[in-house]
């Protein structure tokens, strides 16, 4: 079955990534910390693009198991987990797009 989605759960995550970030961006903040919690962008952007893959292949199981008659998937359940990857196939893509636009600015800078 899929979980309902938490509004609260949600925005802690997103607080807690919107700090994480500033962290990162921050050097006064990483002086502050001695630099003990750095995160590897590759790592974190694989691990995402890893989660949105999962996400997909979940929702597929769903829809293929009540396609094949499975009683015990509903359609909502299917449509709620296809929606699900959609939206985070979305986002992926739309993350993405902002690094490729940032790449192709800071590569029409004059040194």
């Amino acid at each position: 079955m899929i979980n309902a989605i938490d509004p609260n759960q949600l925005l802690t995550q997103m607080r807690a990534a919107q700090a994480q970030a500033t962290q990162q961006t921050n050097p006064l903040a990483q002086a502050q910390n001695g630099g003990a919690s750095d995160v590897d962008f590759s790592s974190m952007m694989k691990s995402a693009v890893n989660k949105v893959n999962e996400t997909q292949q979940a929702a597929g199981k769903l829809k293929t198991a009540f396609e094949m008659g499975d009683p015990n998937v509903s359609l909502a359940d299917a449509m709620i987990a296809s929606q699900k990857a959609s939206v985070a196939f979305q986002a992926t893509l739309q993350v993405r797009n902002k690094l490729v636009q940032a790449y192709e600015e800071v590569m029409r800078m004059s040194v």
